[in-house]
């Protein structure tokens, strides 16, 4: 499962087109009953997602919704690349790093 291109090197319809490949090998993997492989592939998905969002729609001090954990809010403190730092409102409040595709706008 050799990459050619890093993700950040790819045009958006590649991207498209390798998030396509990779949300048919994860659904693969379910299939057959492998969660690590899955979980991996899933990984994967949501790294190339976060290189098709757009940085600038996420601000500094703001808070969002994590996707795929309802009910869970991320503060971000600042933005590295596709990456938003921060911490979670919940829990221990440690520093960690998200692809800006896991975080969803609250509504208004």
């Amino acid at each position: 499962m050799e990459q050619d291109k890093r993700y950040s090197m790819m045009s958006e319809h590649e991207l498209h087109h390798e998030i396509a490949k990779l949300n048919e090998k994860a659904r693969k993997a379910e299939q057959m009953g492998m969660v690590n492989e899955f979980a991996v592939l899933e990984r994967k998905v949501i790294m190339a997602k976060a290189y098709l969002a757009d940085p600038n729609d996420f601000k500094k001090d703001e808070i969002y919704e994590i996707v795929g954990d309802p009910g869970v809010y991320f503060k971000i403190n600042y933005l590295n690349g596709v990456f938003a730092w921060g911490f979670r409102l919940s829990g221990k409040q440690e520093e960690e790093a998200l692809p800006i595709s896991m975080l969803k706008a609250l509504k208004k």
